[in-house]
């Protein structure tokens, strides 16, 4: 080999080598480089392990979420990040654009299944979006060996979250020492998992706004958010006082009870033990009533309810919630309750094909559900709060419903109330 060969070699495989490293390094997130100080702060300072953010809308917490977990999944082989939010498809809604865009603008090398959601990288760590709705769907995670999990939009959990924080995750967190982030925006009821979480000095809290986020206001892009919230705020019909735009925007745990739909208080309408005798101490007769709700993604629900005609008062006494279950599943159910509380009346509220489904139970499975009316919506809710404020409906403790009450809003936005 001749003098001039012999360094040709050498300068092109030093060639193919830079060409190698550049290319590796266009492939590698970097969370620090990607992200502000605001989200720095919360997923990098020293702290514990446990970590909670109450934010605003568009601080860009979920943008932060997908940098951090790539970046874990890039570095550290065979680990995986999890992350979990209300629903499958409300993670999909709120993450999944943000994760192939971050794949997309770094190239990284990985697989991404889009049925799944989850990106699986060459070093076989893997990021997974996942959905826990009730209390049946956390049990899918006992098992698993996390070396991250993200709990997003934590605000609108019922308690069962306590359950997937203390008997799930944590466990599935000891092996590898992991760290479990929560995060959300204000409720409008200053109580709940998320709100004891943000008040506590275990956890590691650090919470900011869409003030800290570069991206929404950048004159660059004629992107100025003051103008824009002042533009929400004349459309809406609010000043800056209003108790939603206060949370919305600044992140702030504010009481706004009117915003509920349903006007539940623990001291007036939930009872511990149903009433079985009359102040002459004669015992109490109840007749039973069903309300049965049909969904498929939505949970299917049974509403258990009691009256007699000398209390005066509607007791909700039972209840049973269950997501992705067919209708021989509903209707074994229905008869277990049946047999138990022998209903003089059950009403069906099946959605679109309400008058089908019903008749398909009547003929097939022998079971008369009369169809819900559902033309008089709103009219029927004012019934009911009417009910809730004179004390006259009552609820069993720790029932969905009552959990429920402190989440369902009313749509400010819709001209429909």
């Amino acid at each position: 080999m001749t003098e001039h060969n012999r360094l040709a070699i050498i300068a092109e495989l030093r060639r193919r080598e830079e060409a190698e490293n550049a290319a590796a390094s266009v492939r590698r997130l970097s969370f620090e480089d990607h992200c502000f100080p605001a989200q720095v702060k919360f997923f990098r300072d020293e702290g514990p392990r446990f970590r909670a953010a109450c934010c605003s809308r568009r601080a860009g917490k979920t943008v932060g979420i997908a940098a951090d977990a790539i970046e874990t999944c890039q570095n550290e082989p065979a680990v995986t990040c999890l992350y979990i939010t209300i629903t499958k498809q409300a993670a999909r809604n709120i993450i999944w654009a943000d994760v192939l865009g971050l794949v997309e603008k770094y190239k990284l090398e990985c697989k991404i299944d889009n049925t799944r959601l989850t990106v699986t990288f060459p070093n076989r760590s893997k990021f997974v979006i996942e959905g826990a709705k009730d209390r049946t769907e956390i049990e899918k995670y006992r098992g698993w060996k996390l070396r991250k999990c993200y709990i997003d939009e934590a605000q609108s959990f019922r308690s069962y979250i306590s359950d997937l924080v203390n008997d799930v995750i944590t466990p599935a967190l000891r092996d590898l020492k992991g760290e479990l982030y929560i995060t959300g925006t204000p409720g409008p009821v200053r109580a709940g998992y998320f709100y004891e979480v943000t008040h506590s000095d275990f956890w590691h809290n650090v919470g900011w706004t869409a003030f800290d986020n570069p991206h929404m206001h950048d004159p660059d892009n004629n992107v100025d958010l003051n103008q824009t919230l002042l533009e929400e705020r004349t459309m809406k019909g609010i000043d800056e006082n209003d108790p939603g735009y206060q949370r919305e925007t600044f992140g702030v745990w504010i009481e706004d009870l009117d915003s509920l739909v349903f006007k539940f208080n623990k001291e007036r309408n939930e009872y511990k033990t149903l009433p079985q005798f009359n102040e002459h101490g004669d015992k109490l007769t109840y007749e039973y009533i069903f309300g049965v709700d049909i969904g498929y993604n939505d949970s299917d629900a049974i509403a258990v309810l009691a009256y007699n005609y000398e209390e005066k008062r509607v007791f909700l006494v039972d209840e049973f919630v269950k997501s992705k279950q067919n209708i021989t599943s509903l209707v074994n159910e229905i008869r277990r309750l049946q047999d138990h509380y022998k209903p003089i009346k059950m009403v069906l509220d099946a959605g679109a094909l309400g008058k089908k489904i019903q008749e398909e139970i009547r003929t097939r499975h022998g079971i008369n559900l009369e169809a819900a009316e559902k033309s008089r919506k709103v009219e029927f809710i004012e019934l009911l709060n009417d009910d809730l404020r004179t004390g006259k409906f009552q609820a069993f403790e720790r029932s969905l419903f009552k959990e429920d009450c402190m989440l369902v809003q009313w749509d400010k936005e819709s001209k429909i109330r």
